[in-house]
């Protein structure tokens, strides 16, 4: 939520406006003006009081509806509120006005004097908000559109790195001296692997033109992916599951878990002695994954991309924002599963 930036509006405007206020309400009323310190005193300690509550009134409401696509919830909001407390203290301080005797008692209790004093109130509050709304409405258009260009630049760089997995000669070379092991000692099991590496491939070229795909099947990528991973380093990582069967038509970002699983495996000691757990788990509507921390002795060179694009894709798919978490014991990431539609579940 962007800060309501009024710093000279309470210093200086609000003052200003409220003793304009006050000349325009004499001669509105034909009250004649007096010559008294009280009445300008009180009119600018009215309206300071009148703009503080509803300056409060315009932070509450963006705290409640602060996207663009709720910004008639936000008006009607602060419409309310600026009706009500601006009438409140408004009719209260003119009824104080004619107790203290700054009013002819012959006014006293009229409607005139209580219908003017609230009606500037309200409309001066009314235009003075209008203005803030405005300059909130550009910083909020100013920023979806930023995020708008940002989404667009990371979908082209996640669709390049998605290529250069596809492409990596170490990804191909590893695997392909794996199979050639299985081939000469475990012919069966190289059959296998070999159609596990197709599914991964496979999958890779069909996720370049979605935006969203269902849980399910980013769990049975990951389990083709994560063949590959085990004949490689054997015992030295495991991969644990526990999926509540209600999420799996829940959608998430395409090669969400593979990025996970490349950052843990990267950044860990893989051995046998020490062996690498990845967790993943559903709990409340996210999906997590959790590695233990071994981190390598030799830090490994990072520019943070892949957990950038997660987030930013996030940030613009749903309210609720990934969540990382780490100590010395574990390297925990929670993404939100979004919802199902009929067109994600089609493809």
């Amino acid at each position: 939520m962007q800060k309501l930036n009024d710093r000279w509006m309470r210093l200086i405007g609000v003052p200003l406006l409220a003793l304009t206020g006050q000349w325009a309400m004499y001669g509105y009323t034909n009250v004649p003006y007096p010559d008294d310190w009280r009445i300008p005193f009180f009119f600018i300690l009215g309206s300071v009081v009148v703009w503080e509550t509803n300056r409060w009134g315009i932070i509450l409401s963006r705290r409640k509806y602060p996207e663009l696509n709720q910004t008639l919830h936000r008006i009607l909001y602060q419409l309310t509120w600026f009706v009500f407390f601006s009438s409140l203290i408004r009719i209260t301080q003119t009824f104080v006005y004619e107790l203290i005797g700054l009013w002819p008692i012959e006014d006293a209790l009229l409607f005139r004097p209580y219908f003017f004093n609230t009606l500037v109130s309200v409309v001066g509050t009314i235009q003075i908000a209008a203005f803030y709304e405005g300059v909130y409405l550009y910083q909020r258009w100013k920023v979806t559109y930023t995020e708008a260009q940002e989404l667009k630049k990371v979908n082209l760089q996640s669709q390049l790195d998605s290529l250069k997995t596809q492409i990596n000669p170490h990804f191909l070379f590893n695997n392909l001296n794996s199979l050639s092991s299985l081939i000469t000692s475990d012919a069966e099991q190289a059959e296998l692997f070999v159609d596990e590496l197709s599914s991964v491939y496979r999958y890779l070229l069909q996720q370049n033109n979605r935006d969203l795909c269902p849980l399910n099947d980013e769990i049975q990528f990951i389990k083709a992916y994560f063949h590959l991973l085990k004949t490689r380093y054997g015992d030295g990582i495991f991969m644990e599951t526990d999926i509540e069967p209600v999420y799996l038509t829940y959608v998430i970002p395409p090669l969400t878990l593979q990025i996970l699983f490349e950052n843990a495996i990267k950044h860990n000691i893989i051995a046998v002695s020490r062996p690498l757990t990845i967790k993943i788990y559903t709990s409340d509507g996210h999906l997590f994954v959790e590695n233990n921390m071994q981190k390598k002795k030799v830090a490994v060179p990072s520019n943070q991309i892949g957990l950038q694009n997660i987030m930013i894709k996030y940030k613009l798919l749903a309210h609720s924002p990934v969540t990382i978490h780490y100590d010395d014991q574990k390297f925990l990431v929670g993404v939100p599963l979004l919802a199902p539609t009929a067109e994600v579940v089609r493809s």
